[in-house]
């Protein structure tokens, strides 16, 4: 089978997206090696975010226009490539499909990842919705399989996009294999002392915007005078401005801002905390969760969505933004330690249901059905 892949994401995206694409294509290209790989990219300018597997192709804009244009060649000009090259099926990993793919009598795929930006209009400017809606309803509508990362996403893209549940098939994703063995001491001594970690920290981990409730963890510390410090890991957003006003009217002390972690140090930070916070009001599934559970520490997370699917019994679930919630959950793992082995020992056993071995097959087998 020759199976072509957008991605573009996975040379240029440092986070849930850019994780998946990478994770997938790793994942078939290693489990069933005897098919035809090819790589879709506009540029592999951030390749150091990627290595791509020795039996994969990589094709980028290869004529004037298309390397002058590249956005309208992976959105529009993509198709006459795909046929040229005879691909089979085209999966796109991250909400869209080339226009025209649907002409081509080739067999497509397309994963959804989450529609926050019909959940949560307010927080994207009026063009980019314009935009996600387009190319999110033309892949929902024309892909002949839609692979949807957890049930929530499942039931959101038929209630929001109306479109044919039988089309779809609910495929979990998975995390880095980084975050599965137990760092040495000496690697978690060398992190620690790289990023000037506390000895003893709650983490989160995920962009700093409204919708992912950072703010509450904060707010959960202080007003409830919960002496641990808090390691923040993202990207900074226009929140940011909001979360900083709150820690300087209120003189909060021990928050700790990580812009950014090179990824191969990320599960060395993991295992060194005492707990993952991770109360956002809505994901598509929520790698981070996952990544914790695989760390081999407890998880607080937010009642009511797919973060219930990814975190299993491996974690305390509260409402998104509940702060009295939040420092209860805190408190009880701090103080319980009973609760804190039996959480990471659950946890532990939930996270080997998103491994590769499980999960690739499965999407394997969507491609052999939709090539029937």
């Amino acid at each position: 089978m020759r199976i072509g892949f957008d991605a573009k994401r996975a040379f240029t995206n440092r986070t849930g997206l850019g994780n998946y694409s990478r994770s997938t294509i790793h994942g078939l290209c290693r489990i069933f090696p005897e098919n035809e790989y090819t790589l879709y990219t506009p540029s592999t300018k951030n390749s150091g975010l990627f290595t791509p597997p020795s039996n994969a192709e990589i094709c980028t804009p290869s004529t004037i226009w298309s390397k002058q244009l590249k956005g309208y060649w992976r959105t529009f000009g993509l198709a006459r490539q795909l046929v040229n090259n005879k691909t089979d099926i085209y999966h796109g990993l991250s909400n869209e499909i080339p226009f025209g793919i649907e002409k081509t009598g080739m067999k497509s795929v397309v994963t959804i990842h989450d529609l926050i930006f019909m959940r949560y209009p307010d927080l994207y400017p009026p063009i980019d919705r314009r935009i996600y809606f387009r190319k999110v309803s033309h892949a929902v509508k024309t892909a002949d399989r839609i692979i949807a990362i957890s049930k929530q996403t499942r039931d959101d893209i038929v209630q929001l996009l109306d479109a044919d549940k039988q089309k779809i098939r609910v495929v979990y994703q998975g995390c880095n294999p980084w975050f599965y063995n137990i760092q040495p001491e000496a690697i978690l001594q060398s992190t620690a002392k790289k990023y000037n970690l506390p000895k003893k920290f709650l983490l989160y981990v995920g962009t700093i915007e409204e919708r992912k409730e950072l703010l509450t963890i904060i707010r959960a510390i202080h007003e409830n005078e919960i002496d641990i410090p808090l390691v923040a890991v993202g990207r900074k957003t226009t929140y940011y401005e909001q979360v900083k006003r709150y820690i300087e009217e209120k003189k909060v002390r021990n928050i700790h801002f990580h812009h950014h972690i090179d990824n191969a140090d990320l599960p060395a930070v993991y295992q060194q905390a005492n707990m993952f916070i991770y109360p956002s009001r809505y994901e598509g599934f929520g790698i981070p969760v996952l990544e914790a559970l695989n760390s081999r520490i407890p998880v607080i997370t937010s009642a009511g969505g797919c973060l219930e699917e990814t975190a299993g019994n491996g974690g305390l679930f509260v409402e998104p933004g509940n702060a009295d919630q939040l420092a209860t959950a805190i408190n009880k793992i701090s103080v319980d330690r009973e609760l804190r082995e039996s959480l990471i020992k659950k946890g532990t056993a939930h996270a080997k249901l998103f491994r590769e071995e499980k999960t690739i097959p499965k999407l394997f087998e969507i491609y052999q059905q939709c090539m029937k």
